[in-house]
């Protein structure tokens, strides 16, 4: 992350005509807002595409200073915001499909939106094909004439492959096809979507912008040629946020930069004590060489954080639940991006449920762990610990 970046998160969103003379925006609440002439009336009507005072739904102020600093941070043209991170993806990708399109969606993808391809865009006649993480070029020979969208996720969720998207993206324009990335890992800093051919870069802002595991919200910033329809069609299902969540999440930006940093030094301390530990096969965090698609950080990425995962040389229940009992500073959760530190296991056989072209074929359990912002050598000592209490399970049983 430059220190440009840091100085943009500080800065993202202040305009003078948002925080009036403080130094931060105003909550401001409205569900109607009135006039004073039909002049008045008529020309907010006019302009209620361009963060101006119209209806609720269309956003406040509040909403309108947090829009402003997504596209400073990330770039693009404008930004739409979502209750929540799934939210985001859904109505992301409904905005851009119809009946009889064909959309590729990574393997590795997030559990939800492999549900919604499956249960709701299949409902509607849109057809998905999934594709290996490391495909590279060989995303050309998946593309049909109906495909609209190629959506990508790096890294992938639980898994942690880096895709190559430039790649990807390029083969994706010559066909015209819309890129979509789920921009969450890299908090919208350690990965720029649009020096690298993303059209649509969508976060679950749940995670590393409110930083506090306190709110839920989706944030979908677009380009040129896409932000219209993203925004026109997500206004038209619905989609709004609460302006108290949206305060929070502007609050977040600006200590965003030093938590990533914290997170990063602990996770990358962390990843390479467990590499060295006898009881893991290997390590699946995007900044050790173990990690499939590793070229591509060190190529396209500014920086890491908190959340990777890694793989035990072998798969007991009994064993596994042994280590994940009686933590002391990691607990169980399904979210991340917060200050605390989590952890979640997932058998070998759990993907194959999950994965339909590039299943893993672990032998050994994957544990997946967020590195929060404890002291480091407390995290250590506590999944030391935890291996401890596997081990002597294995050795009970």
């Amino acid at each position: 992350m430059s220190e440009k970046t840091e100085t943009k998160l500080v800065t993202a969103g202040r305009d003078k005509k948002w925080t009036n003379g403080v130094v931060n925006p105003s909550v401001q609440r409205a569900s109607t807002v009135v006039f004073n002439s039909v002049k008045e009336k008529r020309q907010a009507a006019i302009n209620r595409t361009n963060k101006t005072l119209f209806y609720g739904r269309r956003g406040t102020q509040t909403h309108f200073a947090f829009q402003d600093a997504m596209v400073e941070i990330e770039g693009g043209a404008g930004c739409a915001l979502y209750p929540c991170g799934t939210a985001a993806i859904t109505n992301a990708i409904l905005s851009f499909v119809k009946t009889g399109d064909h959309i590729l969606m990574v393997d590795g993808c997030y559990e939800p939106t492999r549900d919604f391809c499956e249960v709701i865009l299949k409902k509607m006649g849109v057809e998905t094909t999934y594709y290996d993480p490391s495909i590279g070029e060989g995303i050309r020979d998946l593309i049909q004439p109906n495909t609209t969208i190629l959506f990508t996720e790096s890294p992938c969720s639980i898994t942690m492959e880096v895709q190559d998207v430039p790649t990807l993206a390029r083969i994706a324009h010559e066909s015209d096809i819309i890129v979509m990335l789920d921009n969450t890992w890299a908090a919208g800093v350690n990965f720029l979507p649009f020096e690298h051919g993303v059209d649509i870069s969508i976060q679950a802002a749940t995670k590393y912008i409110v930083g506090h595991s306190d709110v839920m919200l989706g944030t979908a910033v677009a380009n040129e040629r896409c932000w219209d329809q993203l925004r026109e069609q997500s206004y038209l299902m619905g989609q709004c946020v609460s302006p108290d969540d949206v305060y929070l999440a502007m609050r977040g930006l600006r200590t965003m930069g030093v938590r990533l940093k914290q997170h990063e030094e602990n996770s990358v301390k962390v990843a390479k004590w467990l590499a060295e530990h006898p009881l893991v096969d290997h390590v699946r965090h995007p900044a050790l060489p173990s990690c499939p698609g590793h070229e591509f950080y060190l190529r396209d990425f500014n920086g890491c954080n908190g959340l990777f995962s890694f793989v035990l040389k072998q798969s007991h229940t009994t064993a596994t639940t042994a280590l994940l009992d009686d933590m002391e500073h990691f607990s169980m959760g399904y979210s991340w991006g917060g200050f605390e530190s989590l952890i979640l296991a997932n058998e070998p056989s759990s993907f194959n449920a999950l994965r339909t072209v590039a299943n893993p074929n672990f032998e050994g359990t994957l544990v997946r762990v967020h590195i929060g912002l404890e002291n480091v050598d407390d995290l250590i000592a506590d999944l030391e610990a935890g291996l401890n209490r596997y081990q002597a399970a294995l050795n009970a049983s």
